[in-house]
């Protein structure tokens, strides 16, 4: 599995930015998709953006327009540029690792999250 480590997270009053890191213990050339996840106490995790290798990007509803994620090969880390925050936006967030295995599938690794809220 990948090891994954996140940080960035804080509090933010609405409006501001916040940019979050996820350092890889692996090129990042070889993980198909990388991408972030957020989740709220009781409710599912859900995902927020994903990079596929080789480019393909996908963002939730709620976050296109104000979220980007990109990554940096040369340091193994993925990045999530937020602005526009709103209170909304306040959840633990997560990244995650997604590999496929010719013999299992996909193998999904998953960082320890970081917290990110957002005051109105």
């Amino acid at each position: 599995q990948v090891q994954l480590v996140e940080s960035g997270g804080g509090l933010v009053q609405g409006g501001g930015s916040l940019r979050l890191s996820c350092a890889a213990s692996e090129s990042l050339f070889s993980i198909n998709i990388m991408g972030w996840y957020r989740q709220v106490p009781g409710e599912q995790r859900e995902l927020v953006a994903t990079r596929a290798n080789g480019g393909t990007t996908n963002y939730a509803d709620s976050v296109k327009g104000r979220f980007t994620i990109s990554w940096d090969n040369a340091k193994k880390t993925v990045y999530l540029q937020m602005n526009s925050l709103k209170p909304e936006d306040t959840a633990v967030y997560y990244c995650q690792a997604k590999k496929w295995n010719l013999n299992t599938g996909w193998v999904v690794s998953w960082g320890q999250g970081t917290q990110v809220t957002v005051s109105s």
